[in-house]
């Protein structure tokens, strides 16, 4: 503390004392005159030598307020003109009216006076725009951050380089781990003597040691068939960019002496503790497997996901052992519940509608009341001849209900059945999914990383040609308390012939046996066919828009409907059945406008081209050769521009995030 400011504290005690001594003086005058004139002398000596002190009390003062004035202007311009910090103002055009000579000096220019914004960085207008206050922006190869101070027209600049280099280095040396399994070596092994199967455990040990080593990865095998790898995110990264060939360097490899094997690999990244790693992992290994095998799932912490590989047609691994188990655990939930309520997409296809059904009877053969919801806005013409035919059956007609009245007489108790899809946004009402807490998920897509939230149980085969194909199978292990009628099996064998495409695509040896199934409890081959007639205008309709469809590289054909026309979702998968039929097409997508207004994509593929992917790439889904999108706020110019993106980083080995 200054000495001033430390005497300035005792002048008002030295006043008090004064006063009180002047009135003493006074009293003493009274009585002793001597006495008190020499007091009164004192007292004078005492007040000049305060008046003394108080001038050079306040001489000292402007002193040092003179010196700090001048040292705080001083900082301030050292601050403002020498401070490794840059500072900017602008005026209402967006130009600048000052800057330090930092900013200036790291720009190199003499000055940024009169200078637009957007010569400085191109960013940094649409940044003040955006009413954003503070963003990294890249000047001269360093990473700044800039603070917006919107009322004043200022900018600061803040070199935060060196800031992120080390987050980079951290994020880079951050722990990843990934579990590697081997999809089908239970199958490919059965049979084999102690030799092969030794023979062929050593090959593909030698194949992803010599990747591990390549890459610097740590591996370690678990298990005959899962294996578990430490690596960093900057190894990941150079992972991705190879777009894990692994995958095809084991399939190739197996090949040769026997059934390909194929790999499927979960990653977690981006968790703080190992076992939130692992658990990440394991949720990306179940969702690899879930989507058929043979490919790569990362699980990012947004919740998205990334999928490399999966250009294989899944293998039939179902056996009757699981379909079983879960039929017999479909009994135990259905007989627990007070009612089921079964729920496909929207616009439901035959497969749909057939597997509601099936599902349907199942709840009946349990003793339990059963509806099936269905948006009577929303039916194409071939489920409306299924439909017409339901109709004619009183009992089963009444089973069917409106969106409105499921969540009327939806309880606590009442048991969802999403059939033919997994994805909430795609039912045909979503306010189902968020009343009912007990749901259950029968589907035979592929699964993407949109998903029912803690469903009770899922039974999702994407070896399966159709959702119809398993119910028919639960079928079989349910109760015979209730015989299925002949209407009931042959839409649910419509639904097998539509999704097949007449056991042409997607059909195992399981499929035929369900088929097999249904035609010996009375389904009537000539009434699927029935249901499966068009119209002439229907067909003239699809013909023209076949007639649009033209070649855009390595057999892939497109074709689009005009902007003025609607479509229905079936017609268009039918346009692209038909391409699929044409000499040299190995692949067929149409697009054109959908009776909801959204463009649709449908796309097809004989297996060279994961159709999957690219309908992953634009929000949509399947399987390897059957998949369909559907984009809203777009035109049709628009639709092909974007496909057309995916489709070209598809074939240069692209991903889908």
């Amino acid at each position: 503390m200054p000495d001033f400011y430390k005497r300035k504290l005792f002048r008002y005690p030295i006043y008090a004392l004064l006063v009180i001594t002047s009135i003493f003086s006074a009293i003493l005058v009274y009585f002793k005159w001597m006495l008190g004139l020499a007091c009164f002398l004192l007292l004078g000596f005492i007040v000049y030598f305060l008046l003394k002190a108080n001038s050079i009390l306040k001489k000292e003062m402007e002193h040092y307020i003179s010196t700090l004035s001048y040292r705080l202007k001083k900082v301030g311009e050292e601050a403002l003109m020498e401070m490794p910090i840059g500072i900017l103002l602008y005026n209402e055009e967006f130009q600048v009216e000052w800057a330090n000579a930092y900013l200036s000096n790291f720009l190199d220019a003499d000055t940024l006076v009169g200078r637009s914004l957007y010569e400085v960085e191109e960013l940094i207008v649409p940044l003040i725009q955006q009413e954003i206050d503070s963003e990294t922006i890249t000047l001269n190869e360093q990473k700044f951050k800039v603070i917006i101070k919107r009322e004043e027209r200022l900018l600061y600049f803040f070199d935060v380089t060196e800031q992120m280099e080390i987050v980079q280095l951290y994020e880079a040396e951050r722990t990843v781990l990934g579990i590697i399994f081997l999809d089908n070596y239970d199958e490919v092994t059965q049979g084999m003597d102690d030799q092969r199967k030794s023979s062929l455990n050593s090959q593909v040990t030698s194949i992803l040691n010599e990747w591990a080593n390549e890459h610097g990865v740590f591996l370690k095998r678990t298990s005959s068939e899962r294996f578990i790898a430490v690596l960093n995110e900057e190894i990941l990264s150079n992972l991705e960019k190879t777009k894990f060939t692994i995958l095809d360097d084991v399939r190739e490899n197996t090949a040769k002496d026997s059934v390909a094997l194929t790999l499927s690999i979960g990653i977690g990244i981006g968790v703080p503790t190992l076992p939130e790693l692992g658990a990440a992992a394991q949720s990306s290994l179940d969702l690899a497997l879930g989507r058929g095998g043979d490919q790569v799932a990362i699980k990012l912490p947004n919740g998205k996901v990334k999928f490399y590989g999966g250009k294989t047609n899944p293998m039939e691994k179902r056996t009757r052992v699981r379909a079983r188990v879960i039929s017999h655990a479909l009994k135990e939930i259905v007989s627990e519940s007070d009612k089921v309520i079964i729920m496909g997409h929207k616009y439901p296809d035959m497969d749909a509608v057939g597997a509601s059904i099936g599902i349907l009877k199942v709840a009946q053969m349990n003793h339990k009341e059963g509806y099936i919801v269905l948006n009577p806005n929303e039916i194409d013409s071939g489920v409306g001849r299924l439909l017409e035919e339901v109709k004619e059956n009183t009992e089963l007609w009444s089973y069917f209900i409106t969106p409105e009245q499921a969540l009327e007489i939806a309880t606590n108790d009442t048991l969802l059945v999403v059939v033919d899809t997994h994805k909430p946004s795609l039912v045909i009402e979503e306010k189902l999914v968020s009343k009912i807490d007990k749901v259950v998920v029968i589907d035979h897509h592929r699964r993407g990383e949109e998903f029912i939230q803690s469903p009770l149980l899922v039974y999702m085969e994407p070896y399966a040609s159709s959702t119809a194909e398993l119910v028919t199978e639960l079928l079989e292990y349910q109760p015979k308390r209730k015989k299925i009628d002949m209407l009931e099996a042959t839409a649910l064998l419509a639904g097998i012939i539509v999704d097949t495409k007449s056991f042409t695509l997607r059909t195992g040896s399981r499929t035929f046996d369900a088929a097999s199934y249904l035609r010996a409890q009375g389904a009537d081959t000539v009434l699927v066919q029935k249901f499966l007639k068009e119209n002439m205008e229907q067909f003239k309709k699809r013909s023209k828009l076949i007639e649009s469809a033209f070649i855009y590289k390595n057999g892939i054909a497109i074709a689009k409907g005009k902007e003025n026309e609607t479509y229905d979702q079936v017609m268009i998968a039918q346009a692209a059945d038909t391409l699929l039929t044409m000499n040299d097409v190995v692949a067929s997508f149409v697009i054109s406008i959908r009776h909801d207004l959204r463009v649709g994509i449908s796309a097809r593929s004989l297996g060279e081209v994961n159709v999957q992917i690219i309908m992953e790439g634009l929000g949509g889904g399947g399987h390897l050769t059957n998949a369909a999108t559907q984009l809203a706020d777009t035109t049709i110019e628009e639709a092909e521009e974007q496909l057309l993106l995916v489709i070209d980083e598809y074939l240069e080995g692209g991903t889908k995030e």
